[in-house]
């Protein structure tokens, strides 16, 4: 149990490390970056928690052959496929918002290289 604990402190360490690069960042590409590693943290601890009921996949037969039903009764802990199938789709979306993120941002790139945050405010444009 002590080794889910460490996990998910090296998780949440990602995520604050994400959050904390999205909030004193100034590049916007940059900022993608670290939205994207919070991202990454935030789905691989809903993973690991996703697998704190067992780690045996539910599709599989047991490794005798046996139905699941049969192994289900011996007291085999399952992994939720719930959980799986949620992140599952937050991987796709997350992979799809960076996607047109980094689109944006090499458009911003042709009229301001830099991607400095101060050179897109609308105050300082002549």
């Amino acid at each position: 149990m002590q080794a889910f604990r460490l996990l998910e402190l090296l998780l949440l360490a990602t995520v604050l490390a994400g959050f904390v690069g999205l909030l004193l960042r100034r590049n916007l590409f940059l900022k993608a970056l670290a939205m994207d590693v919070a991202g990454t943290g935030v789905v691989a601890l809903f993973v690991l928690l996703g697998a704190r009921s067992g780690l045996r996949s539910p599709i599989l037969p047991s490794a005798n052959g046996a139905p699941m039903a049969a192994a289900a009764s011996t007291g085999t802990a399952w992994a939720d496929p719930i959980p799986q199938a949620v992140i599952l789709t937050a991987i796709v979306i997350g992979l799809s918002i960076q996607a047109l993120v980094l689109v944006v941002i090499s458009r911003l790139a042709q009229s301001d290289p830099l991607l400095d945050l101060a050179s897109f405010d609308e105050g300082e444009r002549p």
